[in-house]
């Protein structure tokens, strides 16, 4: 056992006494010293050696952070102390230290060479902006080397996708005129509008004389472009859904209190706005009091909303509205005025500005399908958020003693009256429920947009439409009214112009709506039979 261990101690010492850097004081020397070719080449070499310990050495060469003497480079920081670039120890800075003056040919190459080394790190995040900053700069045969073995390893979809490409672009300058033709293949699967514009580019010069080559150029930019415009209509869809999310929270508490009660409430705007301006104040308490939770803060904006706008709702109802069911055009003319009234004071206490609503970290950013094909988190996370809610609210209208009331009532309120349902207090409750459902939908719209006193006021009207279009009390009818909205307006707006897509939307509601005027679900009951 003994012999055992000092067989492996001694090829240990043997190996680390052999063992040399590959990143060592000559090699930065060469880095920092000499002509621009020299140099350059000196870059050229770390590159071909793949060798990540250079990466630290050559960002303080970007930084202006380097000096030399006659036979070693150091690194100054901002208090004049030297370091070894090596070892990273503490040194004494000769007398004679010069700065090393970088030009801006010497800056291109070292940018370029840290791009290219950080393709290995294991963060994503780092091998992401490295791709991309290859991407944006000018890559040459020199880099494709290693290139090609980040394209072997990475298995992250969007990096593998611009590694690939910045293979190809390397490989169209290929004398060979198979790798060529591999190129041009490459980046004909793709997407991307950079490999349209690299390939079109190609096609327009004179560097490419090969008839085949040129062919395949040609039928690469149409896949290219088939392959853009199936992810614009998904863009389309995406956009579109998520437009439907939102007029589907808008919609989902007026399609309970019109169904109820048959009022217009022209105040339903300005209830999403409270619940806006509930996202912010929460927001602001949440910065000022707990800024170690500010990333969920929008959770405990979610019950904060609801409480607020349902009191609200539930306040309404109590002192103005319950003296005039029946009377279509006074509740009309009663909520608008109230309206009015909610968005003075929220000027009044906030002021007329807009206010911003920040997004917490885990909302902002983007989930890439591809350069054309970009699905922002904040929209996915309301599209989910939608879902939820209108799950809730189809299980208390079905599952809970409450919802039936509110069915009962809908469908008839006289027999409901007659079998002991208290109709007053079911009002009153289904019009907070609706107002609170309407504070939801307006923290949704706080992680898209400002917050301003007229939010409410873009989407009065197309939940209204949603409503009708649905059928008057159709939980059903409202989402796919919704959802059917927001999709067909988002492709109307492409074709048209948004200002024309509406129109367009409002005439074809019209028109739906004069040929089947109980909506795409009617109503069922002896209130749909009188």
């Amino acid at each position: 056992m003994r012999n055992w261990l000092s067989a492996v101690v001694g090829i240990a010492v043997l190996l680390l006494g052999t063992a040399s850097w590959a990143f060592d004081a000559q090699t930065a020397f060469k880095l920092a010293s000499g002509e621009s070719d020299a140099r350059i080449a000196a870059i050229d070499s770390v590159i071909a050696d793949d060798d990540a310990d250079a990466i630290p050495f050559l960002q303080k060469l970007l930084d202006d952070s380097v000096k030399i003497s006659k036979d070693h480079a150091f690194v100054v920081d901002d208090s004049g102390a030297a370091t070894d670039p090596v070892t990273g120890q503490a040194a004494t800075l000769p007398d004679d230290a010069d700065d090393v003056i970088n030009n801006n040919r010497i800056r291109g190459e070292i940018e370029a060479a840290l791009a290219a080394l950080k393709l290995s790190l294991p963060d994503r995040i780092a091998r992401l902006d490295a791709a991309k900053a290859l991407q944006a700069g000018n890559v040459d045969a020199s880099k494709l080397p290693l290139i090609q073995k980040a394209v072997a390893k990475e298995k992250d979809a969007e990096i593998h996708e611009i590694l690939v490409q910045l293979e190809a672009v390397i490989q169209l300058n290929s004398p060979d005129k198979a790798i060529r033709l591999g190129a041009v293949h490459a980046l004909g699967e793709s997407s991307s509008p950079s490999a349209k514009e690299v390939l079109s580019s190609r096609l327009a010069s004179s560097d490419e004389t090969d008839a085949d080559v040129r062919a395949a150029i040609t039928a690469a930019l149409k896949a290219i472009d088939r392959h853009m415009l199936g992810y614009e209509y998904a863009a389309e869809v995406f956009t579109g859904v998520s437009l439907g999310s939102i007029l589907l929270l808008a919609a989902l508490g007026l399609a309970i209190t019109y169904g109820l009660m048959g009022i217009i409430n022209m105040a339903h705007g300005e209830l999403m706005m409270i619940g806006a301006y509930a996202t912010y104040a929460v927001q602001n308490l949440f910065k000022s009091h707990f800024p170690e939770l500010f990333q969920f803060y929008p959770v405990a904006a979610i019950p904060v909303a609801f409480f607020v706008t349902a009191c609200v709702g539930m306040v309404i109802e109590r002192s103005i509205l319950k003296f005039l069911y029946g009377r279509s055009l006074e509740t009309l003319l009663a909520t608008w005025g109230v309206s009015l009234i909610l968005m003075q004071g929220v000027r009044t206490i906030f002021g007329a500005q807009n206010v911003e609503v920040e997004n917490p970290s885990w909302m902002s950013g983007n989930f890439t399908i591809s350069a054309s094909l970009v699905l922002p988190y904040n929209r996915i996370i309301i599209i989910g958020f939608s879902i939820v809610v209108v799950a809730l609210v189809w299980w208390l209208l079905t599952k809970t003693r409450l919802g039936l009331f509110v069915r009962a009532v809908t469908q008839n309120r006289a027999m409901a009256s007659c079998i002991g349902v208290p109709t007053a207090r079911v009002d009153t409750l289904a019009f907070g429920l609706g107002s609170g459902i309407a504070g939801l939908a307006g923290v949704a719209l706080s992680q898209i947009g400002n917050v301003g006193p007229d939010l409410g006021q873009h989407y009065i009207v197309n939940s209204f439409m949603v409503v009708v279009l649905g059928g008057v009390g159709q939980l059903a009818g409202s989402v796919l009214a919704a959802l059917g909205l927001g999709v067909v307006s988002k492709f109307a707006e492409g074709l048209t112009g948004p200002v024309i897509a509406e129109i367009c939307v409002l005439v074809f509601v019209i028109v739906f709506i004069q040929r089947r005027p109980q909506g795409l679900f009617a109503m069922t009951g002896r209130s749909a039979e009188g």
